[in-house]
């Protein structure tokens, strides 16, 4: 039985596992590559023909998780994409948009790089289109919480709760050979307890092998009960600046949890009724998503909506679908809040808006989610003062502010907590999905608690299990 990290090894996206057991070949997650170092490994041949592949397994619908799935599609995979229901209605917005974003980025670059008369990495090509996106979203399959789903003779998985967005899943993998069975279990992204929205995470009930993520595994959130006093702090300080707020937005889950946060605030008077603004065709999906899948919604969300209460609705709140609507936010002289994608800033309409007010002292940009390493999210929130947006240098005179406690991640402590409830613990843990530094933190942590046998695994590293 063998497992080979093929993303989110010693850093935060491309997740992607293959594991091959019983003669089965089971990728688990297929996520593009965000960080700018490491963008050209999206181009990168698979190190596994896809045809070669039987099943791909899904913990949830960001892009670092699905982002790669249309292209292993096109390329020769005909399995099946097993993933629960609401994940699979968001994986295909996710990919969709993907393929539109990476059309028109390819067209813009091949653009640019013969203006400036210079040739870069795949400045022409498009990793896959809309068209590819649609095929990848036919492989699907949809799987229940909590119950177990054949893969094989020898294999069956199932999907628990992961608390990190909706229909985020951990997944146990139980392979059985010999009349033996050992327990694989991959975290996926786990959320923390007591968000809105979303129900809490659950833990498994045993492992033999784990892999888990360590996005913030060398530091603890901030106290969550002061998201929404820092928040209206923001925006009562950029009222009173006559400047915009700009809020890099990632369009699943956090977009719809500042739209709960806005609301509270709105009907508690704690903000003067200023313009928000939903600038991502993306996120106005997502929320209709939202909409569909109410059951998996947490109690108290699922009781507002029995009282006619919609916790994601508010008189000042303007969904901008269009381009043409987007641009017309530049006219608005009165202050308003601007959601745009993509959280990190490397692509969408964020970044449009951020050309537009950066060079504005008045301006706030608020970061509401981690920024990973070489992203222009993090360039600018590490305090640059020259920031390169589309091939244009531009002044940084903006306040920059960061709202701590919405992460949909775990914490240090909120990934150990997980960990400790799993009632038969794993003998080796492989931590991925983190910076290097965060990881390895983490690992010291977890031997020194559980006495287990820990790794960092490095790109495309293979252990035998």
């Amino acid at each position: 039985m063998k497992l080979q990290f093929l993303g989110a090894a010693r850093q935060v996206t491309g997740s992607c596992y293959l594991l091959e057991a019983a003669g089965t070949k089971i990728l688990i997650d297929c996520g593009l590559f965000q960080e700018r170092a490491f963008q050209s490994r999206n181009w990168d041949p698979f190190p596994i023909n896809p045809r070669e592949l039987d099943v791909v397994l899904l913990t949830h619908a960001h892009l670092d998780h699905v982002g790669l799935i249309p292209k292993l599609v096109r390329e020769g995979f005909s399995g099946r994409i097993l993933a629960t229901s609401s994940t699979r209605d968001l994986a295909n917005i996710v990919m969709l948009d993907a393929g539109r974003i990476q059309v028109e980025d390819a067209k813009y670059k091949a653009k640019r790089h013969r203006r400036e008369g210079r040739k870069g990495p795949h400045p022409e090509k498009a990793l896959y289109d809309v068209k590819d996106a649609e095929q990848a979203g036919t492989r699907f399959d949809t799987v229940p919480f909590d119950e177990p789903v054949q893969i094989s003779d020898a294999i069956s998985a199932r999907w628990s709760h992961a608390g990190h967005i909706l229909g985020s899943g951990s997944i146990q993998i139980t392979v059985t050979e010999n009349g033996k069975a050992k327990r694989i279990v991959f975290s996926g992204d786990i959320g923390q307890h007591d968000k809105p929205l979303i129900r809490d995470p659950d833990a498994v009930d045993a492992a033999d092998v784990l892999i888990i993520e360590s996005t913030y595994g060398n530091r603890d959130h901030e106290t969550r009960s002061d998201v929404e006093t820092e928040l209206a702090r923001v925006i009562n300080d950029a009222v009173e600046a006559g400047g915009n707020v700009i809020v890099p937005t990632f369009a699943i889950e956090r977009a719809q949890e500042l739209l709960y946060h806005f609301d509270q605030l709105l009907s508690q008077k704690r903000i003067p009724p200023v313009m928000v603004y939903l600038d991502s065709p993306m996120a106005i999906r997502v929320t209709d998503v939202f909409d569909r899948h109410r059951p998996e919604l947490d109690k108290t969300t699922r009781d507002m909506l029995a009282a006619g209460k919609d916790p994601l609705e508010f008189p000042t709140l303007q969904m901008t679908r269009t381009a043409t609507q987007s641009k017309a936010i530049n006219l608005i002289r009165s202050t308003c809040v601007i959601l745009a994608g993509s959280g990190m800033c490397t692509g969408g309409r964020v970044k449009h808006h951020l050309v537009q007010n950066i060079e504005r002292p008045e301006t706030t940009v608020l970061f509401v989610g981690y920024q990973a390493h070489h992203t222009l999210g993090r360039i600018i929130l590490d305090g640059t003062k020259r920031i390169r947006i589309h091939g244009k240098e531009y002044d940084m005179q903006a306040k920059v502010a960061q709202l701590h406690g919405l992460s949909a991640h775990a914490d240090r402590q909120g990934l150990l907590d997980w960990l400790d409830a799993i009632d038969t613990k794993p003998r080796q843990v492989y931590l991925t999905h983190g910076e290097e530094e965060a990881a390895n933190h983490l690992a010291a942590r977890i031997r020194k608690q559980f006495d287990c046998d820990v790794d960092v695994p490095q790109y495309r590293q293979t252990v035998e299990l």
